[in-house]
């Protein structure tokens, strides 16, 4: 007898996490995006829900999964949600890279 979970979470950028999540999947797991009704009525494209289902035979070998898979998404969002932040610190137009002529050496 097969031991199963499927655990579902809704997110701003679904793909981003799931793409993010999959290397740590084993064969037991399978994880997709749904796209949510009311984020395609709201133009957003990112939004969804993450559905992950692990099927294993032993009820610790799920357990086991499980939490696993938990902290590995809690681990994916707040790397995703740590980099859209720095991202957006930085100014989008530098300007010149450098202000020096970069065919003079500098002794130091």
């Amino acid at each position: 007898m097969s031991r199963r979970a499927t655990i579902r979470t809704a997110h701003d950028d679904a793909a981003l996490i799931a793409r993010a999540l999959s290397p740590d999947n084993t064969d037991e797991m399978t994880t997709t995006v749904e796209r949510d009704d009311a984020a395609d009525a709201a133009g957003d494209e990112r939004a969804g829900t993450i559905v992950t289902r692990i099927d294993r035979e032993t009820t610790s070998g799920l357990q086991s999964t499980v939490d696993d898979y938990v902290v590995n998404l809690e681990v994916a969002i707040d790397v995703a949600s740590q980099t859209r932040t720095a991202q957006c610190d930085q100014p989008t137009d530098t300007g010149p890279v450098s202000d020096h002529d970069t065919n003079t050496t500098h002794n130091e």
